[in-house]
């Protein structure tokens, strides 16, 4: 009687232990869709070597995503961003102080390989394609403040940069935190000419999101 009750407790337990994997395997083999919002904090630096000093700054980062799984531990992930980067920089220029900001909104899509390490953490690195919308140059110099923004509507210029990126997800469902860094591939200064400074973006991304 006590061998048959240790069987069928014993049976008991690896029904629920295989239900509860099933389930997990279950929820991991569904397909998610996401939004999320955050920041940019983003420099360029001079893929000349040159001398030209440029301190960071914020910008807005917002879109959608999706996580599509390939096996148990193993996915993609790609997604959609409005993404705004730049830089600032000071000195002076002819015995006067001066300030520039440019901020440029870019429409991000990266193409992330998923690794999920734990229940709550997922590696992520893959390319970037981004492309460039709109520019905006803010210049101050002895009091007099210029701004000019340009909308790319030359087919001329080239938009397009592409880049890679990579970071962590930390999921605590339906809440997905996120933190990436950046890196452009190609010289971002659009009309391929030789202008000072011949920068790249350089970015990192701090979003906070839901998946459903």
């Amino acid at each position: 009687m006590k061998k048959l009750s240790l069987v069928l407790l014993a049976i008991t337990l690896l029904a629920i232990t295989s239900k509860g994997q099933m389930k997990n395997a279950s929820a991991n083999s569904k397909i998610h869709f996401g939004v999320k919002a955050g920041l940019n904090v983003s420099n360029v630096y001079d893929t000349e070597g040159e001398q030209f000093n440029a301190d960071a700054k914020a910008g807005l980062a917002f879109g959608v995503f999706a996580k599509i799984p390939l096996a148990s531990a193993i996915g993609i992930q790609p997604e959609i961003l409005f993404s705004q980067k730049g830089f600032k920089a000071t000195g002076r220029l002819l015995g006067s102080d001066y300030s520039f900001t440019r901020t440029t909104n870019y429409i991000d899509i990266p193409l992330l390989l998923a690794i999920t390490l734990s229940k709550n953490l997922t590696l992520l690195a893959g390319p970037q394609y981004s492309y460039l919308i709109k520019q905006k140059d803010v210049s101050t110099n002895n009091g007099i403040t210029i701004t000019q923004q340009t909308e790319f509507n030359n087919d001329n210029i080239r938009k397009n940069t592409l880049c890679i990126t990579g970071g962590v997800d930390i999921d605590f469902s339906p809440a997905v935190f996120s933190i990436r860094a950046g890196w452009d591939l190609k010289n971002n200064n659009g009309d391929g000419s030789s202008n000072t400074p011949r920068y790249k973006n350089a970015w990192y991304q701090l979003t906070a999101g839901f998946k459903f």
